[in-house]
């Protein structure tokens, strides 16, 4: 190691050694925090309420309420741990495949377009998809229209992140430390827009509340006219 060259932190060089020689479990518990932390940070910086409980429930029932750790945030670790983690081991590992050993600008590129135009769209497609299950979708129908109404909105996103991601990773980030720079790259995204996701749905519940109430009161003006 070279004397300018800052030591490695040795729990990033312990989560590396796991990466290299357990990369998709330890994938898999990455991408399951972080789902799960997304969902929990997203729930508490929208201000969501949390979730009703009886008022004799035992106190743990009582503070994960009030941290808003609910079904849904198990669901998304589980999510994580078993859907995005493999298919992103799958889809990532093929494309550094493809392009091992090739370097250039044509070679970046390539592999700009390949994330773009094909890792990006199925990754898009995956995701809406289990959403729609997370969220109660009951039958195909459902998810296919949850996937259509989304798709090119998620794939906007990540055509933003991704080329720019890669590039900084392609300039600035040692190969080694690919991996953990994505999923912190995604982790922010992710939860930034699921804050913005949840607070248009907060905001969308407490308009209709809004009109529901001014119908009322239009309605018991009637009554009294």
């Amino acid at each position: 190691m070279s004397a300018d060259k800052a030591p490695m932190h040795p729990l990033l060089a312990r989560y590396l050694t796991q990466l290299s020689t357990n990369p998709l479990r330890t994938k898999a518990l990455t991408s399951s925090t972080f789902c799960f932390l997304q969902e929990v940070i997203g729930s508490n910086a929208a201000g969501l309420p949390p979730p009703q409980i009886p008022k004799d429930a035992a106190p743990l029932t009582k503070a994960l309420s009030r941290a808003r750790i609910d079904s849904k945030a198990i669901k998304m670790a589980l999510y994580g741990f078993f859907v995005s983690a493999p298919v992103g081991h799958f889809l990532v590992g093929t494309l550094q495949k493809a392009f091992a050993g090739k370097t250039g600008l044509k070679a970046r590129l390539g592999q700009l377009l390949a994330s773009n135009l094909l890792i990006s769209p199925i990754n898009a497609v995956v995701f809406l998809a289990s959403m729609a299950v997370i969220n109660g979708a009951k039958s195909i129908d459902e998810v296919i229209r949850t996937v259509k109404g989304g798709f090119f909105s998620v794939l906007r996103v990540s055509w933003v992140v991704s080329p720019l991601s890669m590039t900084i990773a392609q300039q600035f980030i040692p190969v080694e430390l690919w991996v953990p720079f994505f999923n912190t790259m995604q982790f922010m995204v992710g939860t930034f827009m699921n804050i913005k996701m949840k607070k248009m749905r907060l905001a969308a519940a407490r308009k209709e509340v809004e009109e529901r109430e001014r119908e009322k009161a239009r309605a018991a003006r009637v009554e009294r006219d």
